[in-house]
C-alpha cells in the first residue's frame, strides 16, 4: 500500500494542500471549522508530515522554481525562455521573490531537484514542457509542492494552469498559404511528446489531411537545416514549409537559399515564437508571437496565489498573433520537382 501524502489529506478534508499546510502550521488565518476538518483528516488517515512537509508547513523559502530537462543548446537560442522568464520576474519582484533555475540531464536528476525543492529551498514551481501523461504532474502532487502548469495539459489535475491555443496559429498560416495558391505544405515539428508541439502538429494534419509531409524536429538549427534538406530532396517537394519555432526557420531558409531557392518565390517559409531578429530578415519572417512574457506573468501570479493557499485554477491567455511578412507569398509558376534553382 502506498504511503499517505498530503495530498491524500486534503482530498479527504476537502481542501487544498496549502490549506493543509496552514492549518497544521498556524501561520496563516484559517477558520476553526476548516482545522478541524483537516485535523480529523489527517488523524483518519494515520498520516504524520514528513520533515520536509512540517518544513513548507512552518517556513517560507521566498522562491519558486522552473526545472528544465533540455539540451542547453536549444535553452540558449530559443527566443521563448528568456522572455517568459523576465514576465515571471516582472511578477516574482513586487513581493522581492526569488526565481530558482535549474538545467538537468535526466528525468532522475529532474526527480532529485524538484525533491529538493521541498526542503526549504523554494514555495512552489512552474512546470514548462508538458507531456501527455506527464510523469512530472502527479509527482509533484504527492510531494505536496504548489505548482503551476504551463500549456494545454488535457489530464485531471489539482494544479492551476495558463493554456494558450497553439493549433489556431497553424490553421491560418496553412489558410493563408492556400489562399496564395500553395497545395505541397509541410511542417517541421517540435518533439511530438511535447503537448504544444503535438497541438500544432495535430492542427497542421487535420487541415492538410495527411501527415505525409509532416517531419519531427527538436527545436534546434541542426535538425531545421536537414529537415528542409530531406524535404526539399523529395521528387515532389514543397512550396511552403510551416516551422515549430524561428530557430528551426531560419536553419531552413538558409539552407534554401544555399540550394540557389528564391524565399518566397521558389519556397515559402514561417515560424514560431517571432524571435526579435525575425522581423528584419531579408526576407522577413513571417512568424507567430506567442508573447511568452505574457504567460511567464499569469504564471507567476497564479503561483504566488497558490503559496497563499487560492484554490488552482485555468487562467486562457490569448497572445497568440500571426504577423504575415515577406517569407510566405504565392508559389512560382515553375515546377516544385526541381530542388535547384538556376542562378
Amino acid at each position: 500500500m502506498s504511503r499517505t501524502t498530503i495530498a491524500d489529506v486534503a482530498r479527504e478534508a476537502g481542501v487544498t494542500k496549502a490549506t493543509v499546510s496552514h492549518a497544521l502550521s498556524g501561520n496563516r488565518p484559517i477558520s476553526e471549522e476548516t482545522r478541524a476538518k483537516v485535523l480529523a483528516a489527517a488523524e483518519k488517515l494515520n498520516w504524520v508530515p514528513s520533515q520536509s512537509a512540517r518544513a513548507l508547513a512552518t517556513r517560507r523559502a521566498n522562491a519558486v522554481a522552473v526545472v528544465l530537462a533540455r539540451d542547453p543548446e536549444v535553452i540558449a537560442n530559443d527566443s521563448f525562455f528568456p522572455a517568459f522568464i523576465a514576465g515571471v520576474e516582472s511578477v516574482l519582484s513586487e513581493t522581492e521573490t526569488a526565481l530558482i533555475l535549474q538545467v538537468v540531464p535526466d528525468r532522475e536528476a529532474e526527480e532529485r531537484a524538484y525533491r529538493a525543492l521541498t526542503h526549504g529551498r523554494a514555495d512552489g514551481a512552474l512546470l514548462l514542457d508538458l507531456r501527455d501523461d506527464d510523469w512530472r504532474v502527479p509527482f509533484l502532487d504527492d510531494l505536496g509542492l504548489p505548482t503551476v502548469l504551463v500549456g494545454a495539459y488535457e489530464q485531471p489535475t489539482a494544479f492551476s494552469c495558463v493554456r494558450t491555443d497553439d493549433a489556431a496559429p497553424v490553421r491560418e498560416i496553412i489558410g493563408h498559404l492556400r489562399a496564395a495558391g500553395h497545395e505541397r505544405i509541410a511542417h517541421v515539428s517540435g518533439p511530438l511528446d511535447y503537448v504544444h508541439s503535438r497541438a500544432r502538429a495535430d492542427a497542421y494534419i487535420a487541415t492538410m489531411g495527411d501527415d505525409a509531409l509532416l517531419r519531427e524536429g527538436d527545436f534546434t538549427a541542426a535538425s531545421g537545416r536537414a529537415l528542409t534538406e530531406e524535404l526539399l530532396a523529395l521528387p515532389q517537394r514543397p512550396t511552403a514549409i510551416v516551422y515549430s519555432n524561428d530557430t528551426m526557420a531560419i536553419a531552413g531558409l538558409s539552407f534554401a537559399r544555399s540550394q540557389s531557392l528564391v524565399i518566397p518565390d521558389d519556397l515559402a517559409i514561417s515560424g514560431f515564437d517571432d524571435d526579435h531578429l525575425s522581423a528584419h530578415l531579408s526576407p522577413a519572417l513571417t512568424s507567430v508571437s506567442s508573447d511568452p512574457a505574457a504567460r511567464g506573468r499569469a504564471a507567476a501570479r497564479l503561483l504566488r496565489a497558490d503559496i497563499l493557499g487560492a484554490h488552482p485554477r485555468t487562467e486562457i491567455v490569448d497572445c497568440n498573433v500571426v504577423h504575415f511578412r515577406e517569407s510566405t507569398a504565392a508559389p512560382s509558376t515553375a515546377s516544385p520537382t526541381v530542388s535547384r534553382r538556376t542562378p
